[in-house]
């Protein structure tokens, strides 16, 4: 058994019971007193900065985010294993891979959550875990006026369901972060590269591809056609400096040292 189980029905019990997704703001200032308190674990703590040159943290709205995880997290507890806010005042929902389609449904279809659209989706590549690839879907509530980020985790051979029952414009999203990162969405109407040639091979994106790639293409004017050839660099250009953007070639230049022939 999940042992966050208990943890989140006790959320669940809590916010049920506070009304949270009818109340506007979870804050009452005018009473002197919050409705939240500093020592509740469900209570984030308020971020005062003295600068004047650093913005601002919403408290109320911080609070209100982090409720609203906690409210997911309970309803889903199968699926949620993290929720955490950001430096920036975000929320962001951590799903594991097989949960990911269902809390996505969930978002866009529950009357507390109303998710609409999706601004941007996108993934990053490290190496070193044993799930190297992290998807990220930022989607926004256009009812509620607010962000929410989603992420999970997977491999090279494990897909994820895709998104475009839910959201049609996450159709390219999925598309450039297969191009780029060779992540399978499966149930995706039209999976094909979208940035790259057809005949690419490789994902540019993954910390194991080289910065040069591996095939080249160039117009042959004998031939009259575009030729795919295997990358070569002269060695002159793979050391070449950029110290100065005038004279950086100088150094590979034969006599480049040699004093200058006098004028006739």
């Amino acid at each position: 058994m999940n042992r966050l189980a208990p943890l989140f029905f006790q959320v669940s019990k809590t916010l049920f019971k506070r009304r949270i997704h009818l109340n506007n703001r979870i804050l009452n200032k005018s009473e002197g007193q919050g409705d939240v308190q500093i020592g509740n674990p469900f209570c984030l703590k308020p971020i005062e900065y003295e600068a004047r040159t650093l913005r601002k943290h919403d408290n109320d709205r911080r609070q209100r985010l982090y409720e609203f995880g906690l409210y997911v997290a309970a309803c889903m507890p199968k699926y949620v294993q993290k929720i955490q806010m950001q430096h920036t005042d975000e929320l962001e929902i951590l799903i594991a891979p097989e949960g990911f389609h269902p809390v996505l449904s969930f978002l866009k279809l529950h009357h507390n959550a109303c998710f609409s659209t999706v601004s941007a989706a996108t993934a990053i590549d490290v190496p070193s875990r044993a799930f190297r690839f992290e998807v990220a879907y930022t989607i926004r509530s256009l009812r509620f006026a607010e962000y929410v980020r989603v992420k999970t985790y997977t491999d090279e051979l494990t897909p994820l369901e895709s998104a475009y029952s839910l959201w049609h414009g996450v159709n390219w999203f999925e598309r450039e972060i297969y191009d780029m990162f060779g992540i399978i969405f499966i149930n995706h109407p039209d999976l094909r590269r979208i940035l790259t040639d057809y005949g690419f091979q490789g994902h540019p994106l993954r910390k194991d591809f080289p910065l040069t790639g591996y095939t080249e293409v160039r117009y042959d004017d004998e031939l009259k056609k575009l030729v795919y050839e295997p990358v070569e660099y002269a060695q002159e250009f793979r050391k070449f400096q950029l110290a100065s953007p005038w004279n950086y070639m100088k150094n590979f230049h034969e006599g480049y040292n040699d004093e200058k022939p006098a004028k006739q």
